[in-house]
């Protein structure tokens, strides 16, 4: 019985923290976080594909300050780190 409650704990943990891992643009669990100008992380692969295009934020439509990209090694790590615990 403890043991199924634990397990259960961690499901509900990781469902209620996995919104923060997910990539706003492809609605996916991000492999490769960056952050953008707008202070949002997003998969490295969508956003790129996103400024291709615009050159405003996927989040809150305001313009993007500037383009650059910055790995976002602490999400990446929680993430991995979630991964491991599931």
């Amino acid at each position: 019985l403890a043991a199924r409650q634990a397990a259960a704990a961690r499901r509900s943990a990781a469902a209620a923290v996995s919104e923060d891992f997910v990539c706003p643009i492809s609605l996916e669990v991000m492999r490769d976080p960056v952050m953008a100008s707008d202070g949002h992380s997003y998969e490295r692969a969508a956003i790129e594909r996103w400024l291709v295009d615009h050159a405003t934020s996927p989040t809150t439509g305001l313009p993007l300050a500037h383009v650059s990209l910055t790995p976002n090694i602490a999400l990446r790590k929680a993430i991995e780190s979630l991964s491991r615990e599931l």
